[in-house]
């Protein structure tokens, strides 16, 4: 019996440690915003264009959903935005223009998606759709399950419009420098946790996914000041553009198949 009683005690004890690690690293991820001021504003830049519309053929149609780095905040030009990137790149990859929407929303969550893809006109049919979230989810302590969970519903949304789905998984929050330690060690370690599930459950669903913690996230520990924004949180135009470099092989590989 005692034995028991020790057991159960000792859960109780570590789950509330866990459960104080992350509020505390919530609270400081809060703090950190605050002590640094929001320069950028809330408000991405407008992107939804076809992009080099003088190139021959009918446009590609691209879509972009997720958070604020999928919306692009951070970058001054919407030719620097993550979408604008992609979208430049893309077009003269394949010689055709591409038709960009983004319904990325700064601030969203994974349970935001089904909201994003409500937007989307019935008569809307893109080829190709990139979806990059989960950074608010490790922060707002959104469950992976339940992140995962409508990831995935978003995904098969989209291929039930016959579009191809690329998902870039979580980055390393451990490069946030203005997040003080151990927080930031203990981000980085659920943003990994997150980016798996993610990959996962993109890989089940019949989606491609890239792994943005390993494609870029050592551009973003080693050159902070050149790979960050003002803000210090979003990407510059330099790390979005490393961002769209790491994603376009997938995006290429999907109109292809």
């Amino acid at each position: 019996m005692n034995r028991i009683r020790t057991a159960l005690v000792t859960t109780a004890v570590l789950g509330t440690a866990v459960a104080a690690v992350r509020l505390g690293l919530s609270r400081q991820a809060s703090i950190a915003r605050r002590r640094i001021g929001k320069p950028l504003g809330e408000q991405a830049l407008d992107v939804d264009r076809v992009w080099r519309p003088r190139l021959p053929g009918e446009p590609i149609d691209l879509l972009i959903l997720g958070d604020s780095v999928a919306a692009g905040l951070g970058a001054t030009r919407p030719k620097e935005t993550l979408g604008g990137r992609l979208a430049k790149s893309l077009a003269k990859r394949a010689g055709r223009p591409v038709r960009l929407r983004s319904l990325a929303v700064v601030g969203s969550e994974s349970p935001d998606l089904p909201g994003q893809l409500d937007r989307l006109g019935d008569d809307e049919r893109p080829q190709v759709a990139v979806i990059v979230v989960g950074g608010n989810d490790v922060t707002h302590r959104i469950p992976v399950a339940e992140s995962v969970r409508h990831l995935v519903g978003a995904i098969v949304r989209l291929q039930n419009r016959g579009a191809h789905v690329v998902v870039g998984t979580c980055p390393d929050l451990g490069a946030l420098r203005p997040v003080p330690q151990p927080l930031r060690s203990l981000a980085s370690r659920l943003s990994r946790r997150l980016a798996l599930a993610q990959a996962a459950g993109a890989a089940r669903a019949g989606a491609a996914s890239v792994d943005l913690r390993r494609a870029v996230g050592p551009l973003f520990l080693d050159e902070p000041e050149q790979m960050f924004s003002l803000d210090r949180f979003h990407p510059s135009a330099l790390g979005y553009r490393r961002t769209a470099e790491a994603l376009l092989p997938a995006v290429e590989r999907a109109l292809a198949g």
